[in-house]
């Protein structure tokens, strides 16, 4: 038993840019132009190998055997790295230390594998017994053999382990745990027999940047451990390439703080698309091992404040769920690994306490936590070495599970003690995905199924499937493939799990599909002649005559704010769309060619659109969001405008975070009052809607939907959106049109409040994004959903940029009586 809870008008542009663009499966695509020479996702990868040149970064693995010994640069001495106080090693020091442990014998072999946002090393470290070039060839060839899901003789593979430290810039001690392992491992002599069976990779630190900060975050503000299926920043495009490559059987993540220590598997709900009965009999039985690993550490609750460990699937009920596949044990399993696990070391030494306890105690602190740390470490290879043979088998058929077309399997129930009907989560797998191409949402889809391994093919010719033709071009992603699981957990809508459980510890509801603009069209039979592609085909058009640019996507945003930027003039005619004179074809070429975008034909008429300037109270993942469209952003927050602030550069503001309207003082709300006179306003969420009351804008009550509701949801015009704490308007003013209401949730968990009120049927028909002027002449939109949440829905970025462009062109025209 567990034991209890684990703590056009802007109306035409909202929604012709929805999350799904529903085009004619019959209607024929061509692609024109040249186009980028590679997709999105290869050319971010890309920029991080140019930015090495040393023999270790671009040593190629069939060519070289291990170890492969490098001399790391050494970045400079920061006196103000936050992990020195807590006496855990800087990120400074972290090169010298790895090529000191080089030097140790020939078992360690550093590399550097990218840059963090804010540009610093990230070290990834393989630990194993030494290898020729040709026996690191055959390795490959092995690791290749079970990716496709044929049995291999195990005896003559090295069973791959991750070991992923500090993902959490201010949860430090995984990387000291992983420093101490890999110099125990280096020189041992017990630890022959594991190297000769094994390979344990570790990432060093993900995350430097929070390190030397002493956040979470990285230097982009982003959470890595929420980014994996999206893959925004550097660090998780670099950890996703590791999973990748090295095919890990079994990996652990090192975070804190929980006391007892945490050690998953996790409570339900559980992700539809594991094999969950390999994963589970391994990632439980691991965790008993880990379990007992600590309490042998000897510490107690008298004497060290450190509670016995506690297995989420076995102590709780719910609150602790490995559904979304945002986390790093959570994405692993789609690249064949069997026993992932979240490790929550249990001394908390960061937030306040990291400013308020004795240093003494803080480091008293720490090293249990590396203590702790490294004894996961040491009982999972332990596990591994034991294991060895029957994690690769359970491998292997996770693959060809998949390459075989097999329905999802239903685990049996006692598979493990504990395990019954409340842990059973299935999903039914179409036989392909068709995403017809010729757009930019498509290639970008297409790219990043690709970059997380996915095979995608394009049809050579028609394919006539569900009573509908699609054209040559169309991209098929069939699902008879080893990595179907990484297919499905992007492509399927989802599910609505609402009514199964209570509480999930984050977001329950997500879908490339569904959010990030593309078409996409399950079908249950397949008959295509198609070619394998590793980059989608470029899309860029641009026809005779003038030019006009609809936005219907960020690339649409980004192609339109570079334009700007040259000092193309557009002009922006209400529809939707921006047009340029016939004379901006060189340029709309270029970007074109660079945005993967798609000119029309237009018309004259409009007023002239300038860069439009953006003052932000926003959120990290907003920022970053609008700055990668092309916005001129400036931060802002109630501290910033009560210190003065110059509105003379702004044109819109934008707020969600951190600009209370009653805090500002005197001063500030008069030069507030003053700017709205001639600027818009666009805002989000709770805190947008507490400011546009106070400041007297919109006439409209906000209401709030339970707080952690989240999901997809389908719009009226039916779209989609995404939700994150929702929000809707009531009570509207006659000076208010309604752009978007809500139909119902697709996919995710969104429950009524305890009194009946905040669910979705509360919601429906309900206002969720809306628009109109102000008595001042100031043009406001209000968004109750999350369009640029976590820099995930793509297909819904153009919609705050469509947003910005309408308010920044209506605000300070005069109100007709």
């Amino acid at each position: 038993m567990r034991r209890g809870v684990l703590i056009v008008p802007l109306l035409s542009v909202l929604l012709l840019s929805g999350g799904t663009a529903n085009a004619d499966p019959t209607k024929p695509t061509r692609d024109f132009g040249n186009g980028p020479e590679r997709n999105d996702e290869a050319s971010l990868v890309e920029e991080q190998a140019q930015a090495f040149t040393s023999q270790e970064e671009l040593t190629k693995p069939e060519k070289s055997g291990y170890p492969r010994k490098t001399t790391l640069p050494l970045p400079p001495e920061n006196p103000a790295d936050a992990s020195i106080k807590l006496g855990l090693i800087p990120h400074h020091a972290i090169a010298a230390k790895l090529n000191a442990l080089q030097n140790l014998g020939d078992r360690v072999s550093a590399e550097r594998i990218g840059r963090s946002a804010g540009g610093r090393d990230l070290y990834l470290v393989t630990v194993t017994a030494p290898e020729s070039a040709s026996e690191t060839r055959r390795q490959e060839q092995l690791r290749r053999r079970i990716e496709s899901g044929d049995r291999v003789n195990a005896n003559q593979y090295k069973a791959p382990v991750y070991i992923n430290a500090n993902i959490h810039g201010n949860e430090w001690e995984g990387t000291d745990a992983a420093l101490r392992v890999i110099e125990e491992l280096a020189t041992s002599p017990q630890a022959e027999a594991l190297l000769k069976r094994t390979r344990l990779y570790f990432n060093i630190t993900a995350n430097p940047d929070g390190r030397v900060i002493g956040q979470r975050a990285n230097g982009n503000g982003f959470d890595l451990n929420r980014d994996f299926v999206t893959a925004s920043q550097p660090e998780d495009r670099a950890m996703r390439q590791i999973m990748i490559d090295k095919q890990p059987v079994t990996m652990i993540d090192l975070h804190g703080y929980v006391n007892g220590t945490l050690v998953e598997p996790t409570t339900p709900p559980h992700g539809a698309n594991y094999e969950y009965d390999l994963f589970i009999r391994n990632a439980y039985g691991n965790a008993l091992g880990i379990e007992q690993a600590i309490l042998a550490l000897g510490y107690t609750p008298e004497k060290d404040g450190v509670f016995p460990p506690q297995i989420p699937f076995r102590d709780s009920e719910e609150g602790w769920d490995d559904w979304p596949p945002i986390f790093t044990p959570q994405y692993a399993p789609f690249h064949g690994t069997v026993a992932a696990h979240t490790i929550e070391f249990p001394m908390q030494v960061n937030g306040s306490l990291y400013n308020t306890l004795p240093v003494e105690e803080l480091r008293r602190r720490a090293q249990i936590n590396v203590a702790i740390a490294s004894a996961s470490i040491r009982a999972t290879s332990d596990f591994v070495l034991k294991n060895h043979d029957r994690l690769i088998a359970d491998q292997t058929e996770v693959f060809r599970r998949g390459a075989a077309g097999e329905p999802s399997k239903v685990v049996p129930l006692g598979i493990v003690p504990g395990f019954g009907p409340e842990d059973v989560y299935n999903t039914t797998f179409p036989r392909a995905y068709l995403i017809p191409g010729g757009t930019p949402a498509a290639a970008r889809l297409v790219d990043h199924l690709i970059a997380n391994d996915v095979r995608v093919e394009r049809a050579l010719f028609p394919i006539r499937a569900g009573g509908a033709i699609y054209q040559a071009g169309t991209y098929v992603v069939d699902m008879r493939q080893p990595k179907r699981g990484m297919a499905n957990v992007m492509l399927e809508p989802g599910a609505d799990i609402s009514p199964r459980v209570d509480a999930m510890y984050d977001i329950s509801g997500w879908s490339h599909a569904l959010l990030w603009g593309a078409s996409v069209t399950p079908v249950n039979e397949l008959r295509a002649v198609a070619v394998p592609v590793t980059v989608a085909a470029p899309t860029g058009y641009v026809p005779q005559g003038r030019l006009a640019l609809k936005l219907t996507d960020g690339k649409d945003v980004q192609a339109l704010n570079d334009l700007l930027g040259r000092g193309v003039q557009v002009t922006w005619p209400g529809d939707g769309s921006a047009v340029l004179p016939e004379s901006a074809r060189a340029a709309a070429r270029e970007v074109a060619d660079r945005y993967g975008v798609r000119f029309s034909r237009g018309t004259a008429g409009g007023p002239v659109l300038a860069p439009v300037r953006i003052a932000a109270a926003a959120s990290a993942d907003e920022l970053f969001t609008l700055r990668e469209m092309g916005f001129a952003v400036t931060p802002v927050s109630t501290a910033i405008l009560n210190a003065g602030f110059d509105w003379s550069a702004t044109d819109v503001l934008y707020v969600s975070s951190g600009l209370s309207f009653t805090a500002l003082n005197p001063q500030a709300k008069a030069a507030l009052q003053a700017y709205l006179g001639s600027g818009g306003v666009v805002t989000r969420g709770s805190t947008g809607a507490n400011f546009n009351a106070a400041a007297g804008l919109l006439t409209a009550t906000s209401v709030a939907g339970r707080g952690d509701a989240n999901g997809v949801v389908r719009m009226a015009s039916g779209a989609y959106s995404f939700v994150y704490s929702p929000r809707w308007f009531t009570a509207l003013g006659p000076e208010v049109k309604v752009e978007q209401s809500y139909d119902a949730l697709v996919s995710g968990h969104w429950r009524p409040n305890a009194d009946g009120t905040g669910g979705p049927d509360a919601a429906k028909g309900q206002a969720a994004v809306i628009s109109g002027r102000d008595e001042r002449g100031a043009a406001v939109v209000m968004f109750g959903v999350e369009p640029m949440f976590r820099n995930h829905p793509k297909g819904l970025f153009a919609q705050v940029a469509s947003a910005l462009y309408w308010s920044a062109v209506t605000s300070g025209q005069v109100l007709t009586p």
